[in-house]
Parts: C-alpha cells; structure tokens; sequence
C-alpha cells in the first residue's frame, strides 16, 4: 500500500494501472502501423502521439469508473469481461467525442479499430498474469497478529473475498489472554522471543490486536522487531490501510485526536466548495434531458396532479437541518405510518421509482441542493432527524460524520451496500470517518470516478 495525500492506494493496483495505461498507449501506435503497413501514412508521429494520449487516457479512467482497479474487488461482483466491455466501451465514445469536437485529433476509423482489439487482447493477457502472479505467498507481506482473541480472529476475515490478497496471516502470538479463538493450527506458543519468531518466520509486520489493553505488550521485544525493520501497526491503522474504514470497535477518543487527518481548514472547505460547483454544473449540463424524460415518466405513472419532486428534511452539516430534493420514487402516501427504512423488494417503490432508484437518477435534483450550498458532491450521505438522534445516542462518534457537509455520493456507498438497519449504519459509519478523516481533492475525484461503477452495476440501490 501507498499513501497519496492521506489516501491508501494499492500498489499492485496501481502498478496494473499504469502497465496498462502504457498498453494503451503503444495499442494505437501499433494500430496506426498494422494500418499503414503498405502504404505511407499520413500521420506526424506528432498526430500519433497526441491521439494515443487521449486513447490511453480515456480508456484508463473508465476502467477505474468501472472499478478496474478497485483494491476491494472481490469475486462475487468481478465479472472481469462485462466489466472490460463496457469500460471500452465508455472510453471509445469518450475518444470518439474529442475526436469530433477537435477534429484536429481525429485518427481513422480503421486505426482506432486496430487500437481497440490490440488493447483489449493486451489488456485480458495483464490480468491474466496479474492475477496468476501477484497473489503468490512469496510476494505478499507476512503479517504476524499479536493477540488471540476476538479482535485477532477477524482479522482472518479481512481480505479472504479479495481477488487480490495484499497479505496472508503468517500466525497469531499469544500474549496469555484468557480466551483464545484463533486456528490452533496459526497459534503461536510465547516459547521464543518475538524477535526470533520474525526472523524464523520472515515476518513482514506486526498487528497488535489485544482484546484486553490491561494485558501487558512485550515493549521491549517489539522495540527489537522495529530495530529488526519490522513495522508496527496498531489495529485501526491496520484496518485504515486495508479497508479504508475506520474499525469502530477499537476507535478511541486519543486516538482520533493524535491521528493525522480530520482537517476543515478554510482552504480545504474553499477548494472542496470550488469543485462543487463545477462538478455539480458539468452533471447538470450532461443529466438535464435524462431529468426531463423522468419527470415526465413519473407524471405519466401517477398523473398530472402528483408530485414529481420529493422534498424530505434531513440532517446536513454542523447538524442543520435543509430539505434535500429528490424525484419522487414512491407511492404519495408512502409514509403514512411514519419515517422507515427502504427495503428490498418494497411495495411502495413505484415502477418509475424503481428505474431511477437502480439508476440512481432520483438522485440527480441534490444537484441544486449542491449548488445551495447545502450539500457537497461528495461526502457522507445526509440521514433523517428521524434517525440521527437515535444513532447519535446508540453509535459511538455518530455525530463526527456531521463535521462535513452530506454528499449525493460518498466513500461509503462505494464500499457499503444500502443500509437498511442499524447495523448497517455502523458499518457504513465506519466508512464514513475513513472519508472525514481523510477528505482530500484526490479522494474526491476518485469517489467521483468510482461513482460510475456504483450506477452502471446497481450496487446499494434499493
């Protein structure tokens, strides 16, 4: 893993996105000379370049749109050829679109043709070797777990569904805790120092991951391991780095105080204000004809007389109330026995409701909650009063989600299904501080990217 300004990026992922920007870039080369092998083309190297720049580059962010390059792919949701074609096509009419608008960069249809098949038949050989290469136990890190406990045994669980696993378990060191649940087979008897365990071991990093915090840690044999170039990583870390989520069971009030992060400094909330605005009109001027068609769908299904907009008050920033604008999705008396969770299969979800919810286009009028300034493009989603005092009571650090103005999309429904009970508020919480804590310009444009996987595969949509 790499951090880039405060985000975790997969370096394997990473490593893939920039091999397979320079496939790309050399399928349009070998286009134009597979195109031109028998007579002399009429394309400057210069005219070469700049198409296989914008060919490469188009092509490589819709795959990351289409989660390509997500480090929590897993291989219930891959689907690696569909997921493939479609992010090929999305980039071909991004290319063809820059084509026509600057004629100046048009290259002919045969050339990009050829670039296509080329950098299709390139792109499935790198995953082929990708996947067959980079989750060998010799190249993943070898992490050692300190503790046996609970805490320690889900971290077994951590990236098991992953089709790329970053790490494996080498062991778990009992430190004497009273209750050990972890494999037999994986326990590590305290009979050697831990300094010997790691080098016997090939031990990468260091977890610790106590249940009890009044048991005593070997300081002064982890202070050996550290000397030895061993990292050591706290739980939360460790689940920051992984998972992108904050591991609420073990957050502590010092520890998000000495963390890095949590910064709302006025330039931060100036930039982020800036990019708003901008995002938030380009989705305007792109959406608006997909707008229109919904109102008047919606006013086809349940008549002129019926509302087409949906005005719900919810919880914003600084705990604020303001009226989020949506399009209606439900029957008109949906709520006549009070505020309650949307669930799968709801029989108050209309036809057209249940359309643009898997679309996610009865999210597009928060455009002008955005351009209020009531809500951001990105950031945690807003919740119901209804709600949010309830959870401010039950869920520890609830209320720190409410630091940042609530998002129409957000790190949390890129990584999290639709929420539909407490639980899943937890779990979408936990999320939600990994994006307060580490909210930046890159994580922004990256959830902005990432968006497109969520409404092309459907996925939280309910």
């Amino acid at each position: 893993m790499i951090r880039i300004f405060k985000h975790y990026i997969s370096s394997a992922y990473l490593g893939l996105m920039i091999g397979e920007w320079l496939l790309f870039f050399l399928a349009m080369y070998l286009g134009s000379d597979i195109r031109f092998l028998t007579v002399s083309s009429w394309y400057t190297d210069t005219d070469i370049i700049e198409a296989s720049v914008i060919f490469s580059v188009a092509l490589n962010l819709s795959c990351v749109g289409l989660g390509l390059y997500r480090r929590s792919l897993d291989w219930e949701d891959y689907n690696l050829v569909l997921r493939v074609c479609i992010s090929f096509l999305i980039g071909a009419i991004i290319t063809i679109s820059i084509y026509y608008l600057f004629p100046k960069y048009f290259m002919a249809r045969s050339v990009f043709v050829y670039a296509l098949v080329f950098a299709f038949l390139g792109m499935m050989t790198s995953r082929y070797l990708f996947y067959r290469y980079v989750s060998l136990d010799k190249i993943q890190r070898r992490v050692l777990v300190l503790g046996t406990g609970e805490k320690a045994k889900q971290l077994n669980y951590v990236n098991n569904q992953y089709v790329h696993k970053g790490f494996s378990i080498v062991g778990f060191f009992d430190v004497g805790e009273e209750s050990s649940v972890v494999d037999e087979k994986l326990r590590i008897e305290n009979t050697q120092t831990l300094a010997q365990i790691v080098l016997d071991y090939q031990i990468d990093e260091i977890v610790i991951a106590i249940d009890d915090r009044r048991k005593a840690m070997p300081l002064n044999e982890l202070l050996d391991c550290k000397a030895l170039g061993v990292q050591i990583m706290d739980l939360l870390s460790f689940y920051e780095r992984e998972q992108g989520l904050i591991y609420l069971d073990g957050l502590t009030l010092s520890w998000v105080l000495f963390s890095d992060g949590f910064d709302f400094s006025g330039l931060r909330s100036a930039i982020k204000r800036v990019v708003d605005i901008v995002a938030s009109l380009g989705l305007l001027v792109v959406t608006w004809p997909f707008m229109l068609l919904t109102a008047l769908a919606i006013m086809l299904e349940s008549g002129v007389k019926a509302p087409i907009f949906y005005r719900q008050i919810r919880v914003g920033e600084q705990n604020k109330n303001f009226g989020v604008m949506k399009f209606r999705s439900m029957r008109t008396d949906a709520e006549k026995n009070g505020a309650q969770w949307a669930q799968k299969n709801d029989d108050r979800i209309t036809r057209v409701g249940r359309f643009i919810r898997k679309c996610r286009i009865d999210e597009l009028p928060q455009i002008f909650n955005v351009l209020k300034g009531e809500m951001s493009f990105v950031g945690p989603r807003p919740e119901r009063p209804e709600f949010v005092e309830g959870f401010e009571e039950r869920i520890p650090f609830y209320a720190e989600r409410h630091r940042i103005k609530p998002g129409i999309t957000g790190w949390a429904q890129l990584c999290y299904p639709y929420g539909a009970n407490e639980q899943d508020t937890i779990n979408k919480l936990e999320y939600d501080l990994y994006y307060v804590k580490n909210s930046s310009l890159f994580l922004d444009l990256s959830i902005i990217l990432g968006t497109v996987e969520v409404i092309l595969w459907g996925r939280g949509a309910r």
